[in-house]
């Protein structure tokens, strides 16, 4: 285990650990892709997510806008979705994020956003949403 995975691991752990999702994603490509997992790791959380300046709430606002507007990311919104709850973003903001990205990203990614967001709070017994 190399110090940027195992950084990577303590970023993950305080994120309130990988997601179901995320799980799903990296188990599922294990068979062809067994260094991608750790790259995940290293990379996207022992380098980029751990470093200072941002607090994990509004670090985790800026990959949901990123993702939304790439499209086609289901699984890694209802990671990140979840991520972002664990650490403090409320639902109301979440979706109000969501609605943000709409001049940006445009109807059809905002939509499939927020029926991922609708799935992740109904996972989590938080609907409705008041």
């Amino acid at each position: 285990m190399t110090d940027r995975y195992a950084l990577g691991l303590a970023r993950l752990a305080e994120l309130g650990g990988p997601t179901p999702a995320r799980h799903r994603v990296y188990d599922a490509l294990a068979d062809i892709a067994p260094d991608l997992t750790r790259y995940a790791v290293e990379f996207a959380y022992g380098d980029i997510n751990s470093r200072p300046g941002l607090d994990a709430g509004r670090r985790e606002l800026v990959i949901l806008g990123v993702l939304i507007g790439l499209g086609a990311t289901d699984p890694q919104l209802e990671a990140h979705l979840t991520t972002a709850l664990n650490v403090g973003v409320s639902p109301q903001e979440l979706v109000e994020a969501v609605i943000q990205a709409l001049p940006y990203a445009g109807f059809p990614r905002v939509l499939a956003a927020m029926t991922i967001a609708r799935q992740v709070f109904d996972t989590r017994n938080i609907l409705p949403l008041n």
